[in-house]
């Protein structure tokens, strides 16, 4: 299996989240289908069916994120320097519109663009990956070809 790059920052997100699961969602779940259960005929109990339906999502989740967290590669972007790769914290502004932006360059678990985390197999991350500073980056996007200059560009 290919290994699934995350700043350390993700890798406890992830951690957190799967200890949430398993040590408060997946108790109440648990209480509510006991419940349901107790209020009799279960073909026609939809509070019987919803926390079914709610416990199914909730294990399908914590073997997702046990998967992935066994497939991490924590990286940690404060001992890399040079060109852009994972890790980045990358400044950029449109030569268009002179709109600066700032994005970290994460893996797809961690990614979350109004946050600024941009997924590393993005099209913008993807033509970044290599750049230095000053250099000018054409992107293909949805609303078009976009040309970017990399401003600045840190590992925090």
């Amino acid at each position: 299996m290919e290994k699934i790059p995350m700043t350390r920052a993700g890798h406890t997100a992830l951690e957190t989240e799967l200890k949430t699961l398993k040590s408060e969602e997946r108790p109440a779940i648990i209480r509510a289908i006991a419940e349901a259960r107790e209020h009799g005929d279960l073909s026609e109990n939809a509070e019987y069916h919803s926390a079914r339906e709610k416990q199914s999502f909730i294990e399908g989740r914590i073997k997702e994120l046990e998967g992935v967290i066994g497939l991490a590669e924590v990286i940690d972007p404060t001992k890399l320097s040079g060109a852009i790769k994972f890790g980045a914290t990358v400044t950029l502004v449109d030569e268009d519109t002179d709109e600066e932006k700032t994005w970290q360059i994460v893996g797809e678990h961690q990614a979350n663009v109004e946050k600024g985390l941009l997924n590393i197999k993005s099209p913008i991350a993807r033509a970044l990956i290599g750049k230095e500073e000053g250099d000018s980056v054409e992107v293909r996007t949805p609303g078009g070809v976009r040309t970017y200059e990399v401003l600045k560009i840190d590992y925090i």
